[in-house]
């Protein structure tokens, strides 16, 4: 494999942006269209909203003073569920065959966030969650997978969230997949979780060693397979505390035993958020299910319990009563007052994986730049402290960096050593009728610049052909656009079927000064190479 140096990709990402800056005038450094403001030169600009600032640093204060602590914070991170799998504003649901009334209803007493993005798949949005920062900067830029090698510990380098709040009084807790990393030093109770028991990779990683009838080439080869076995890594569910070695708690032995995992992963968040009730500290949980990634195999309790009786609709009816559980845990040991929720999707459906994948209203899936791949469900669930309503307001999955420090009262301990892509939207969030504080998303596809959207607007800088519309990883490629790039309103084309051009959008000047001023900021922070680029 090719090493690049860090001084490579920053060459590689300039001459990315050359077709874009061409048609710009030298002297447009910002843009007309944003709204933002950069604070410092190390924190991605945002909307100033001093008044509902004002309204939700009172609104934790007066939390804390009555509950003597701070807020308990959940995640709830399914597996490459698309945006159009659950009901609600998400138009998803009994209509197509996996009802979830469990998530309806979170949504329906919550914030439903209908513009939620992020990265085009899951080790890049799953670090980018636990740090802030863009894959490009931290080099988790793709899924890490069986045989890949890294060149160094991207973590070695990196403030989680959960070392953040580990330090200021919280107990950490991850559950379930991880996948950013299973090296020493790279594990959840390595970068700063007090606890972990789950698994490294993904579920197709772990169960197709097993699944003769989809992987015949390699389940029945024994030669094939025992090579495969020495490059493969961890396959079954660990559990790791700080401090201490990690132990197997739950062998992985074949297709029926894997398909209970996520109950087991499940039980023991509920143990968790039973027991930590109690205590003095506060906790923050990041609940990662297996699910519903394929290969899907549902549990004996779930087989066929969906309307459809397809496996990922029946897990997709799983996923949904285990997070009816989990939140009923938390709502019987008397703390949903005193704890924020946020559930969402890693990325959009594989459709490669049809029909073992989810349902998308947009163009692309899992893998792509398009709206399909990065569009994704996201639900802030708070009683007393988030009003039930939906927003189409931008908000980025890196954001809850951000607002969970926020929220944790520890952003003083946001490093300023590098530069971190995440907004606190605390106050959209908990503010009634609050507005994003993000004007900006920026698209990456591995090392390739690929889109920013800024409000409805959305620009290309590379092109991405899908040879079959479901086929969105294993048949795709990139290229370079013409003489403009691609511009679509999202408004009025959310499928993205139809570029409106310079000929009907009069911003394309200044959608490519914000490509330029986010390019511009990898030359002051240069980006980390791990060895995951092909």
């Amino acid at each position: 494999m090719t090493k690049k140096h860090p001084r490579l990709l920053i060459s590689s990402l300039t001459m990315s942006l050359l077709a874009v800056s061409s048609f710009l005038p030298v002297f447009a450094n910002t843009s007309g269209l944003s709204r933002a403001v950069a604070t410092s030169d190390h924190m991605q600009p945002a909307i100033p909203r001093a008044a509902q600032d004002k309204v939700a640093t009172k609104k934790l204060a007066q939390l804390k003073n009555r509950k003597g602590k701070r807020p308990n914070i959940l995640w709830l991170v399914v597996d490459d569920l698309g945006f159009g799998d659950i009901g609600g504003a998400f138009g998803g649901g009994a209509h197509i065959g996996a009802a979830t009334p469990n998530i309806d209803r979170l949504a329906s007493k919550g914030l439903s966030l209908t513009s939620t993005y992020s990265q085009p798949t899951c080790t890049p949005t799953r670090s980018a969650m636990m740090t802030g920062r863009l894959p490009m900067r931290t080099g988790l830029i793709r899924p890490i997978l069986a045989g890949d090698t890294l060149t160094n510990n991207p973590w070695a380098s990196e403030d989680s969230v959960a070392k953040i709040l580990s330090n200021v009084g919280y107990h950490t807790v991850l559950t379930g997949k991880w996948h950013t990393g299973e090296l020493k030093g790279m594990r959840p109770h390595q970068v700063g979780f007090d606890e972990f028991q789950g698994y490294y990779a993904s579920q197709k990683e772990l169960t197709q060693q097993f699944d003769y009838r989809r992987y015949p080439d390699l389940v029945l080869d024994e030669e094939k397979l025992a090579r495969f076995k020495k490059v493969s890594g961890k396959i079954d569910m660990y559990y790791g505390a700080k401090g201490k070695k990690e132990k197997v708690v739950d062998k992985t032995t074949g297709l029926d035993q894997f398909a209970e995992a996520d109950h087991i992963l499940a039980d023991f968040t509920m143990n968790k958020i039973s027991t930590l009730a109690k205590g003095d500290k506060p906790f923050f949980i990041a609940h990662n299910f297996m699910r519903v990634h394929a290969d899907n195999h549902p549990s004996k309790e779930f087989k066929g319990k969906s309307a459809s009786k397809y496996p990922y609709k029946d897990n997709v009816v799983e996923v949904d009563a285990l997070i009816g559980r989990i939140v009923q845990a938390v709502e019987k040991a008397g703390i949903a007052d005193n704890t924020f929720i946020f559930i969402t999707s890693d990325n959009g459906p594989q459709r490669d994986a049809w029909p073992d994948a989810g349902y998308t209203p947009f163009r692309g899936g899992k893998g792509t730049s398009f709206e399909g791949g990065i569009r994704v469900p996201g639900i802030a669930y708070w009683p007393g402290m988030i009003a039930p309503r939906t927003s189409a307001e931008l908000f980025d999955l890196m954001d809850l960096f951000n607002t969970t420090v926020n929220i944790a009262g520890a952003t003083n301990n946001i490093p300023s050593d590098r530069y971190i892509d995440g907004i606190d939207q605390s106050s959209f969030l908990l503010t009634d009728n609050g507005q994003s504080k993000r004007e900006q998303v920026y698209v990456w596809l591995n090392t390739n610049f690929m889109a920013v959207r800024v409000r409805e607007y959305k620009i290309h800088m590379k092109t991405m052909q899908l040879h079959n519309s479901f086929q969105n990883i294993d048949y795709a490629s990139i290229s370079d656009f013409g003489l403009s790039p691609w511009v679509f309103n999202l408004f009025v084309d959310p499928k993205e079927e139809l570029p409106v051009g310079h000929r009907m959008n009069p911003w394309v000047a200044s959608l490519g000064a914000e490509a330029k001023a986010h390019a511009a900021t990898f030359k002051k922070f240069p980006p980390k190479n791990i060895g995951l680029g092909f």
